[in-house]
């Protein structure tokens, strides 16, 4: 008896530590599993967030004004391309593409038709295929807040979209401009039909519509025209459905006022623009309409205001540069719309502070082609500086000096700048002069 029990001890011994050692090895596999898995979702965002922000060393052309309609655009920026790749733009936004209700093409009606104000669909897919041969992203007006109707429906209002691709009814339009939708999930855009994108079935057309414009137009990158009028939500579905490579929108709101002028504090309104970000999934940068803001107020001898009260810069480039698009003025602040224009006197000021501060900048089509070979030439210069100093979206940057009529400041390792009628230049044998002008110098080592 007593041999009998020891044997089954010991066969339960051995049986226990194979069920532990088989435990164990399943754990193992698990847990490399489990790690494996952890490992490729971190990568598969990485390589999303990367191919939709890019490298960080993005330097952006607005290639339009308010009256490019009336100038056959597509060909008059086809034989700019050379001279824009030189210069060393990445990419370049073009003007909705699209067919639309007004000419500068901010009130579309066929989405799937390339014949607009601009010119033809074949002139503009000679114009892509262009700046694809030079290495120049083409960046899509992405404008899909809102879209005329073909014929009247409900209410006796043009919200119905019969006898075209994408042939919606009411129940596309929001309830609040008048369709058979539900409510806007952001702000109106007044006077026309607003996009309900709550409808999955719109969310599906215009994921449909935005693949045809990133691989079988030819656009590389997206804008995304009065990013207020719905839901971040869904602009981060678009960019994981259509997968441009890269993606800024126009979140504008007015800046903080007091009776006296702009407020110094400007918290408030940067981080109402991050919000939008965050709420893409972080897979949008955004204008930078804060140092915008602030700058234009700045170089009329408040440089001052360029210095937060956290020493960093004021705008959202001051708390999230690589999602910052930095400008000076567009097609709605300058050219003939002239809503908030950056004075014209100080933009070679503005542009020695964008083009050397972290963000992403972006040069205005008017500046750089319709002020004169000089400003051209200057900008260039601003431009081989940042791009041969290897400034990018996160350089870092030591602000030296913020006074009334005074900025200076140090960023990355290689290159200082001052703005302002106030003397100053770098200590050290080691900067020389880069480029300078009124009211300007860039030095660096």
């Amino acid at each position: 008896m007593g041999y009998t029990s020891n044997g089954s001890d010991e066969n339960n011994q051995q049986t226990d530590i194979g069920m532990l050692m088989l435990l164990l090895g399943k754990f193992v596999a698990w847990f490399y599993m489990v790690v494996s898995l952890i490992m490729t979702v971190m990568v598969l965002a990485w390589v999303r967030l990367g191919a939709v922000l890019h490298n960080g060393r993005e330097i952006l052309l607005q290639g339009f004004n308010w009256e490019s309609h009336k100038h056959d655009w597509w060909r008059n920026l086809e034989r700019k391309v050379p001279d824009i790749a030189k210069s060393g733009f990445t990419s370049v936004w073009l003007p909705p593409a699209t067919h639309s209700f007004s000419p500068e093409g901010y009130l579309p009606q066929n989405l799937y038709s390339l014949n607009s104000s601009y010119g033809s669909e074949h002139l503009l897919k000679s114009l892509l295929q262009k700046m694809k041969q030079s290495k120049v992203r083409a960046m899509a007006d992405i404008v899909i807040n809102h879209r005329i109707g073909t014929v009247q429906g409900h209410g006796g209002k043009y919200n119905r979209y019969d006898g075209i691709p994408l042939a919606w009814s009411e129940h596309a339009v929001t309830s609040c401009t008048g369709g058979l939708g539900n409510r806007s999930t952001g702000d109106n855009f007044h006077g026309v039909p607003n996009i309900d994108h709550s409808q999955h079935f719109v969310r599906k057309d215009i994921i449909g519509w935005l693949k045809w414009v990133r691989n079988t137009v030819g656009f590389q990158d997206f804008r995304f025209d009065f990013a207020r009028g719905y839901s971040a939500k869904y602009v981060k579905e678009y960019i994981e459905g259509a997968k441009p490579m890269f993606c800024v929108g126009e979140y504008w709101d007015s800046c903080n006022y007091n009776g006296q002028g702009l407020d110094y504090n400007q918290d408030s309104h940067r981080q109402r623009i991050i919000n939008w970000i965050d709420g893409t999934g972080q897979l949008s940068a955004a204008f930078d309409f804060t140092t915008k803001g602030i700058l234009q107020e700045a170089v009329k001898g408040q440089f001052w205001r360029l210095r937060d009260s956290q020493g960093k810069p004021p705008g959202v480039m001051g708390w999230w540069p690589s999602r910052a698009v930095t400008f000076l003025d567009n097609h709605d602040t300058g050219s003939t719309q002239a809503h908030w224009p950056f004075p014209s006197n100080h933009i070679m000021e503005g542009y020695t502070y964008i083009l050397t501060h972290p963000g992403i900048p972006t040069v205005f089509y008017d500046h750089f082609y319709d002020w004169g070979d000089p400003i051209h030439d200057q900008i260039v210069k601003l431009m081989n500086v940042r791009r041969h100093q290897g400034i990018h979206s996160r350089s870092s940057i030591k602000i030296l000096e913020a006074q009334p009529n005074l900025y200076s400041a140090i960023i990355g390792e290689k290159v200082c700048m001052k703005i302002g009628d106030g003397s100053w230049c770098p200590a050290g044998k080691e900067w020389t002069l880069a480029t300078s002008g009124h009211r300007y110098a860039v030095w660096q080592k």
